[in-house]
């Protein structure tokens, strides 16, 4: 999920942004900045039922609008391309992303990681699930709990 993922690296350490989006083929920019801000706060308020502010997302999406391109490599092959500078793509397609998720079910089960002081998103493949990963924020924890039961 490119948006939760888009999200998260934001959320979670600034710094790998810019590694993040060259992974992804994307260029680094304040208005990606700005656009993960927006996606963050459509993606919860989904989650919670409530109405989310949408012009963001729209206007990078009307930026760099999608058009389909046939190409030949042995067979025809369909891929879709966006015009625009570097920078308005990739807003496109982060903002593309993030209707993906806004408009699939799997919105109304993104939580929040429950570890302390993470602010991660993720969707859970078990609807037990509490922590973004039970190798770190999840091991957080169990340590914690087992420090606090041994300390005395």
């Amino acid at each position: 999920m490119l948006a939760l993922d888009f999200v998260n690296t934001l959320t979670a350490e600034e710094d790998r942004l810019p590694q993040w989006l060259a992974e992804q083929g994307l260029p680094w920019s304040e208005a990606v900045l700005e656009l993960r801000g927006h996606v963050e706060a459509a993606v919860l308020a989904a989650r919670d039922g409530r109405e989310p502010d949408l012009a963001p997302v729209n206007a990078a999406l009307r930026g760099a609008p999608a058009y389909e391109v046939l190409s030949w490599s042995g067979s025809v092959v369909r891929t879709k391309e966006r015009e625009g500078d570097e920078v308005t793509r990739a807003l496109a397609v982060l903002a593309g992303a993030t209707a993906d998720l806004l408009t699939s079910p799997a919105v109304l089960k993104v939580k929040t990681c429950e570890g302390p002081g993470c602010r991660l998103l993720f969707v859970p493949a078990h609807p037990r699930r509490r922590w973004c990963d039970p190798a770190t924020c999840g091991n957080r924890v169990r340590v914690a709990r087992y420090y606090q039961r041994h300390k005395d």
